[in-house]
């Protein structure tokens, strides 16, 4: 009987014993963990270099809502109690204590603050008020100054 050769080597692979595979190690390679470490390196830079504008835009939201909102509650219950809104001279402390010549018809505190003090904007300043007002004829001006801390520039908030 004649065996072919091709025959013969799978007879003889099989005989043999298997030989050990080598496994290849689970894990990361250096480079990966590079990569990896320079991705969250610039994702947190961006984060970093970005945060001030996202503070600066909040704070700016908040005078924009003290300014148009917040006030317009306490300075409308203090004219339909006293008839008109405080003058420039009284200004927002008219909210939380009695003007002198008006001590009868108020009825206040209309502003609730702690220890009596005004709120200021979100930069340290207080809040402007002007009545009879420039920019709202008919009304009032409430403003904040912005973060340049400096009237009538471009980055005042107001309720105009």
């Amino acid at each position: 009987m004649m065996i072919a050769l091709s025959d013969a080597s799978r007879f003889f692979r099989r005989a043999t014993p298997a030989a050990p595979r080598l496994r290849r190690q689970e894990g990361f390679t250096l480079l990966e963990i590079l990569v990896v470490l320079a991705i969250i390196g610039l994702l947190v830079g961006l984060v970093v270099s970005n945060t001030d504008k996202i503070f600066g835009q909040s704070q700016e939201a908040v005078a924009k809502i003290f300014v148009r909102d917040s006030l317009k509650t306490p300075l409308t219950r203090y004219r339909i109690d006293l008839g008109d809104y405080p003058s420039t001279s009284e200004g927002l402390a008219a909210l939380v204590v009695s003007p002198t010549n008006a001590a009868d018809k108020w009825r206040g505190p209309y502003l609730d603050v702690p220890g009596g003090k005004l709120p200021v904007d979100p930069w340290g300043q207080p809040y402007e008020y002007r009545y009879p007002g420039v920019k709202n004829p008919g009304g009032y001006d409430l403003s904040s100054r912005g973060p340049d801390k400096t009237a009538d520039t471009a980055d005042d908030i107001g309720n105009w």
